[in-house]
């Protein structure tokens, strides 16, 4: 009973499977087997304009360039291929999506119900069939033909196109469809390439935190002492989500001595850590972090200790609850706000499980 509840309290507060994980586990054997295993893309894309069809040459470019950066083979119509790559790119979008809420579709790059204005959706079909995997980029206007006349750019259709190929460019759908194909060994590769951006570090990290991807490990310890911060924070959190023992006496370290901004993150993933392991021993650590000045530092450590109740840390909390009994209402400091609801919710875990002991 004492392994059983932090590790319930983590699956239904903290969601160890992530919502690309969690859909990902709804394939088929043999339609992961495939997956891993692409190589060879067919783009077939539609260029909709309120003047009808427009050249769909410079999106495929595009996209078989974009492809080409994680080692994909960018194939033409009717030769072999191992998946099928949709882009339907409108001026004026029709097409909803998927369902209106939950899971990927609360993601900011999932196609959006509300917005009207110029859109290129992206989807992927294996042997015939969608396999729910939905992403949107849009453009920075509604209208185009507004947008067209201030910029003095012609074409409104031609304008908008521009603008979408543009964001073709920009957004890292390659990386979102290696995670969601189980390619861990590109992503590992592009994450050792030195030529790579810490921003799409950051990205590949977290994808390979939500894939559980153990492989990784070793890079991520390496990645969390990175001179970038935000590196070394994603990192932190990639350790926790993927659940590997051998993270706790790493990100044990990280807060004991990290920046307070790297310390959340640590006490962020030693609480995920924790309670999948039962392993008391970063009950101290997190503790002492109770103490920093740092308030998001606090509140971290608040929740990761409500993550593996344990008595010792009911009354350091309490003493903060009692410094945060006026902090309400709204005008209220934000991070105070936060911090008191990660206090009030660990101390009710610990309540609770000691009443079911």
């Amino acid at each position: 009973m004492r392994s059983i509840l932090p590790i319930a309290a983590l699956l239904l507060v903290c969601g160890l499977a992530l919502p690309a994980q969690a859909r990902r586990e709804f394939l088929t054997d043999v339609q992961k087997a495939q997956m891993e295993k692409i190589e060879r893309v067919e783009i077939e894309a539609v260029a909709l304009t309120d003047q009808g069809p427009a050249d769909v040459t410079p999106i495929v470019e595009t996209i078989g360039k974009r492809l080409s950066e994680l080692g994909y083979v960018a194939v033409p119509a009717g030769q072999p291929a191992d998946i099928l790559l949709r882009a339907k790119c409108e001026q004026r979008k029709t097409w909803d999506g998927p369902p209106p809420s939950g899971g990927e579709a609360d993601l900011p790059d999932s196609p959006s119900r509300v917005w009207k204005g110029p859109a290129c959706q992206l989807t992927y079909l294996l042997d015939g069939k969608k396999m729910g995997w939905w992403k949107e980029v849009r453009t920075e206007f509604v209208n185009a033909v507004e947008a067209a006349a201030t910029a003095r750019a012609g074409d409104p259709g031609a304008y908008a196109m521009a603008k979408l190929q543009a964001r073709l460019e920009q957004y890292d759908f390659p990386v979102l469809l290696a995670a969601d194909w189980g390619q861990e060994a590109r992503l590992l590769k592009l994450l050792d390439d030195q030529a790579t951006q810490p921003a799409r570090k950051v990205r590949i990290i977290s994808l390979l935190g939500e894939m559980f991807a153990t492989e990784a490990v070793p890079r991520l310890l390496q990645a969390l002492k990175s001179d970038d911060s935000a590196v070394a924070k994603a990192a932190a959190v990639a350790l926790g989500n993927i659940g590997s023992k051998e993270g706790t006496t790493a990100l044990i370290a990280v807060l004991k001595t990290g920046t307070p901004e790297l310390q959340a993150a640590a006490a962020k993933g030693l609480g995920q850590l924790g309670a999948l392991h039962g392993d008391f021993s970063i009950i101290p650590p997190l503790l002492n972090a109770l103490n920093s000045p740092d308030v998001a530092v606090k509140t971290e450590a608040a929740w990761a200790l409500g993550k593996l109740p344990d008595r010792r840390a009911y009354d350091p909390l309490h003493e903060i609850s009692k410094t945060l009994t006026n902090v309400r209402g709204p005008d209220a400091d934000p991070s105070k706000l936060k911090l008191k609801e990660a206090v009030y919710w660990s101390m009710k875990q610990i309540d609770t499980w000691e009443y079911l002991q």
